[in-house]
């Protein structure tokens, strides 16, 4: 009797530790990451002869979807600073050296803001990173901040989406896309 105590015990000691074991569920926005050159990550371990090659940037950001909302004006507010994605800030990782618009930007990690406007954009690289949205954006952290243009899509971009594509001459293009509105940002080597 004293065995089938002990065992039935021990069952339900260890059922118990599994049940308190949870896992967060999935994100609703999904993180994703690009690189420049395009692709990077892929060819190197697909395409033998570009191994030696090098990354020039990384973005790392989470994908938050349309949804059939209104997404600029509305969702994200116009003239506030916004995370450029969902959950944690954005990342941007400069291998080398980059001059945007006319500044050289040394080599690191910076966080990336935007504040979104109907015509134009205000890009915004912060020393600050590893902070969950915007809510402790510091300003006086800012490194660069640059206008573009806010362009029309398309189409209907359902998902937030960065990319970086190949620019003139020796640049990459930042391009951020969503609902409606596409914003390209030029970064020279």
């Amino acid at each position: 009797m004293k065995k089938i105590c002990s065992i039935i015990l021990f069952f339900t000691l260890f059922l118990t530790s599994i049940q308190a074991q949870t896992f967060k569920g999935l994100d609703k926005s999904p993180m994703d990451r690009t690189y420049y050159p395009p692709d990077f990550a892929h060819d190197r371990k697909f395409a033998p002869e570009k191994v030696g090659e090098k990354a020039f940037i990384r973005v790392t950001y989470s994908r938050p979807a349309k949804k059939d909302r209104e997404v600029f004006g509305k969702l994200i507010p116009f003239d506030k600073v916004w995370r450029t994605g969902a959950n944690e800030s954005t990342e941007i990782k400069f291998y080398q050296d980059v001059v945007i618009q006319g500044k050289k930007i040394s080599a690191g990690t910076y966080s990336l803001f935007t504040i979104p406007k109907a015509t134009e954009w205000t890009i915004i690289l912060n020393s600050d990173v590893d902070w969950w949205g915007a809510y402790s954006y510091d300003e006086t952290k800012d490194v660069l901040r640059v206008n573009v243009p806010a362009k029309k899509a398309e189409t209907v971009i359902e998902n937030f989406t960065i990319q970086l594509a190949k620019g003139n001459d020796n640049t990459a293009l930042l391009q951020l896309g969503w609902d409606t509105t596409v914003v390209e940002l030029p970064i020279g080597f």
